[in-house]
């Protein structure tokens, strides 16, 4: 038995340091650091998918309900753009044109003017999906808007729900615009790749 004891602790020796460096390899193969390897399917990723959807935004200042609200003016500004100002949205997403359409969801967040020399607003706002398997999915849109452009186009930089990770771009086309009261019709074609 004296002499089984030796051999015995020797083999879990050489064991014990065999896993060792097996599992140091393997840590150092799936962790580097800050930075890890995931399964696809474990956090919900698969086949990327294309995604087109064309939009109604309203952006109402006038009336007793506006969507619109403007929450900073720079007291300074001789600019005829208007520039440091700053207003938040909530604005209504509709399939048609008209206001009294099927509304699809809200657009919610803020934009200022940018541009001390030309009409560019910087957006920042979700699409907030509010009808059928997208409900309560959202897209992010961050951007210029050079607003008396004919076309513009800005950066779709994230979404939630059934557009997380989604990037692409979103196309924005004045369909009306009342330059008493502020009100806009703006089209929003909007392409985006996500999973």
């Amino acid at each position: 038995m004296a002499r089984i004891v030796p051999v015995i602790v020797s083999k879990l020796t050489i064991l014990v340091t065999l896993l060792s460096s097996l599992a140091i390899t393997h840590a150092t193969e799936e962790n580097q650091g800050f930075v890890r390897s995931l399964d696809r399917k474990l956090h919900g990723f698969k086949k990327e998918k294309l995604t087109h959807f064309r939009v109604y935004w309203h952006d109402i200042y006038s009336g007793s309900n506006p969507t619109a609200m403007p929450i900073v003016r720079s007291p300074s500004n001789t600019s005829a753009t208007l520039f440091g100002s700053l207003s938040m949205i909530d604005d209504p997403l509709t399939e048609k044109p008209e206001l009294s359409s099927k509304l699809i969801g809200r657009a919610q967040g803020f934009y200022g003017s940018a541009g001390q020399q030309d009409n560019a607003l910087f957006m920042a706002m979700n699409f907030v999906f509010l009808e059928g398997k997208y409900n309560d999915s959202t897209i992010s849109i961050l951007g210029r808007n050079h607003v008396f452009s004919k076309e513009r186009e800005m950066p779709v930089i994230g979404g939630s729900g059934l557009f997380r990770f989604a990037r692409g771009y979103a196309q924005a086309k004045t369909v009306s615009f009342n330059t008493k009261t502020g009100d806009a019709v703006v089209e929003y074609n909007v392409y985006v790749s996500h999973y």
